[in-house]
Parts: C-alpha cells; sequence; structure tokens
C-alpha cells in the first residue's frame, strides 16, 4: 500500500511535534508546535481522501486549516497582550 509510508511519516511527525508542545521552553514554541500539530491534522485528513476516494476531506481540510491559523493567532494575541478585546490606545484616539 503506497499511503502507509506517508500515514507512517505523519504519525512520527505528530509525535515529534507533541513532545515539542510538552516539552517547548517558551509559550511561542509550544503555540508553534500546535500549529503544526494542526498543520499534520490538515495532511492526514488528506491522505485519507485519497485513500477512500472522498472528497469531503479535503474541505474538511480547508476548514480546519483557516481554524487553525486564526486560533492560533487568537491565542498568541490573548497571552500577548492579555485581553482580545480591548482596542490599541491609537484606535481610541482615532475614534474621537
Amino acid at each position: 500500500m503506497i499511503y502507509a509510508p506517508a500515514i507512517v511519516a505523519l504519525l512520527v511527525t505528530l509525535a515529534l511535534a507533541l513532545v515539542r508542545a510538552f516539552l517547548g521552553p517558551t509559550l511561542f514554541d509550544r503555540a508553534l508546535a500546535v500549529n503544526a500539530i494542526g498543520t499534520v491534522a490538515m495532511l492526514l485528513l488528506a491522505v485519507l481522501e485519497f485513500l477512500t476516494g472522498r472528497p469531503e476531506y479535503t474541505d474538511l481540510a480547508l476548514v480546519y486549516g483557516l481554524l487553525n491559523v486564526v486560533g492560533t493567532i487568537a491565542v498568541l494575541k490573548f497571552f500577548r497582550l492579555g485581553d482580545l478585546g480591548h482596542a490599541s490606545p491609537v484606535d481610541d484616539e482615532e475614534m474621537r
């Protein structure tokens, strides 16, 4: 089966990203590892789509990828600024 090496390689990559997520020295390294886990999940969905012949999995992979990017940006913004809802001081001055 030709897809078996691809699946094994993705699972090894997933395991390495999980190790990095738990042992990352900084928060940003851990966030990058979580983003990599999301990317590997997208690739696993794509391989599963080729394996089963169901193109719906490609749509799921694309939606998951978009949510992964938006979620990563939101988490990093929260940890950097402490809040997601407050506008910056520049935005407050422009509103007046």
